[in-house]
């Protein structure tokens, strides 16, 4: 019986390993999923200190406990409509280690919907448009129900250039 009972257990942690959690948020009428680990905090809307020239979308820089966090409004950024900020307007609080340092950037969404769980296997390609569609930040889809949920490549959104100033290589003699 023991042995059995072993077995189950290495089965279901097998199985857990291989599904991940995305935290599912709405952009419009578009639905996200961005993975849960690299979620720091969910806070609701506030006003943040905006930074001169800096593009529309950049709303500006938010103090989180003695931290400047850039804050990007997913709808600009995805050149949507602008929406009024209200009570289901949050900001989500993303950190992604990169060449060794821990970033941090906060992206404004309508709202947070649910804890999505999927295997591997249920990611899909992300299909190619072409030059017309930018897909950077689109790592793959998943079916949920009927509706497509688009999953957010954290690290290809914190290295565009708004965000991130790679390190400077050092030249060799």
């Amino acid at each position: 019986m023991t042995e059995m009972h072993d077995h189950n257990i290495a089965e279901d942690l097998k199985q857990i390993s291989a599904v991940d959690q995305y935290l599912t948020f709405r952009v419009g009428d578009e639905d996200y999923g961005v993975p849960i680990l690299n979620v720091q905090e969910i806070r609701g809307w506030e006003n943040v200190a905006r930074v001169p020239n800096t593009p529309e979308y950049v709303k500006g820089v938010l103090n989180l406990r003695g931290t400047a966090v850039p804050v990007i409004d997913m709808r600009q950024r995805q050149q949507q409509t602008r929406a009024e900020y209200d009570a289901t307007t949050v900001v989500i609080i993303l950190r992604n280690e990169m060449d060794g340092e821990e970033r941090i950037c906060g992206i404004v969404v309508d709202e947070v919907s649910d804890v999505m769980n999927t295997g591997t296997d249920d990611i899909r390609k992300t299909p190619d448009f072409g030059d017309r569609v930018d897909t950077a930040f689109i790592q793959g889809l998943v079916d949920v129900g009927g509706r497509m949920v688009m999953l957010f490549a954290v690290e290809e959104f914190m290295r565009h250039p708004d965000l991130y100033d790679p390190p400077l290589e050092e030249e060799e003699d």
